[in-house]
């Protein structure tokens, strides 16, 4: 029994998580964590600024951010070793359809970041002119890959007309850059970066094609049921954040890369400029408001999982993503 609990205490320690969940402090605030996929950068701004601007604590919540991968999250949301997770929502659709249980409390990228991105020098004005091209993803199980082949099957092509290339996240815009590759399926931020950087760089937004979600909330179904509104003070913080960047981006992404992301000290400007072209205008934008679930979305989305063989049976979103109302 003793080596049992030092076991499962190691591996929680490993995924950056404490065995404790939520504390509820002497003062009736209560303490929270959310992981983050990847690193800290100014993009989590609305995130920062609901803990910065107050939003959190006057909704009683002492908030801490830590990070990790997107399918580590999934499953440490699921375990409750954190309370909520904030990864890609193909990750979520993925690990559901696996076993590994949570549920969307917010959807906060109403649509994918995923994109083709190329060169002029390759000419490729739609899917169909990448017959015969060299295409570069991270990884043959990455969304990026599932996202290529809807391009291709959409345009009449499949993976035997193309060459497919896997090039790590930290070299594959440089492939691109440098002529190795003919195209990229990477994130669509890199298409403001390439530009700014003098590349003759061109883009289609694999979300055309193929109905996803970048980053949501995430929390287990018995933080759901058992704690609805630490949940609902949760995700109304998170929207007076989204509010505030929303009015505000060049003093909100000022103050996240001052106080979580200064490696992008001195990219304020760059950065301002896509989260007011990028995240302002579409990814967080939803006519029903901020964090709202469409359905039908979700539905295709899990139904292109299907499709794809990620995973091996359909099910139902609404099995997935809670409606605000059900937070009371």
């Amino acid at each position: 029994m003793k080596k049992t609990f030092f076991a499962v205490l190691i591996a929680l320690l490993a995924a950056g998580c404490s065995p404790a969940a939520s504390t509820e402090s002497a003062d009736g605030v209560k303490r929270v964590t959310i992981q983050i996929d990847g690193a800290a950068v100014p993009y989590y701004a609305p995130l920062y600024a609901a803990k910065e601007q107050g939003f959190f604590s006057k909704a009683g919540l002492d908030v801490s951010f830590t990070y990790a991968a997107g399918s580590d999250i999934v499953k440490n949301v699921a375990a409750g070793n954190v309370d909520f997770g904030f990864p890609n929502g193909d990750s979520v659709i993925t690990a559901y359809g696996k076993g590994v249980k949570t549920r969307v409390v917010h959807t906060t990228y109403q649509q994918g970041i995923g994109a083709l991105l190329s060169t002029g020098q390759a000419n490729i004005n739609s899917p169909a002119d990448l017959k015969g091209k060299n295409v570069a993803v991270t990884d043959l199980g990455s969304p990026n890959y599932i996202q290529l082949q809807a391009m291709l099957k959409q345009s009449g092509l499949s993976l035997e007309d193309v060459k497919v290339t896997t090039i790590g996240t930290g070299a594959i815009v440089d492939a691109l850059k440098n002529g190795q590759v003919d195209a990229i399926v990477f994130s669509r931020l890199r298409y403001y970066a390439l530009k700014s950087a003098g590349v003759d760089v061109r883009q289609i937004l694999s979300d055309e094609f193929l109905p996803s979600f970048g980053n949501v909330v995430v929390t287990s179904p018995e933080k759901v049921k058992d704690d609805p509104a630490t949940v609902k003070a949760f995700v109304t913080a998170l929207d007076q954040g989204l509010d505030f960047v929303t009015k505000d981006p060049a003093g909100a992404v000022s103050m996240a890369v001052d106080k979580y992301a200064p490696t992008f000290n001195g990219q304020q400007e760059a950065v301002t400029t896509i989260v007011k072209d990028v995240f302002v205008k579409t990814l967080w934008h939803s006519p029903e408001g901020f964090g709202h679930a469409d359905e039908n979305r979700w539905q295709q989305a899990i139904e292109a999982q299907v499709g794809y063989k990620l995973i091996d049976a359909s099910f139902k979103a609404g099995e997935l993503v809670v409606k605000p109302d059900a937070l009371g």
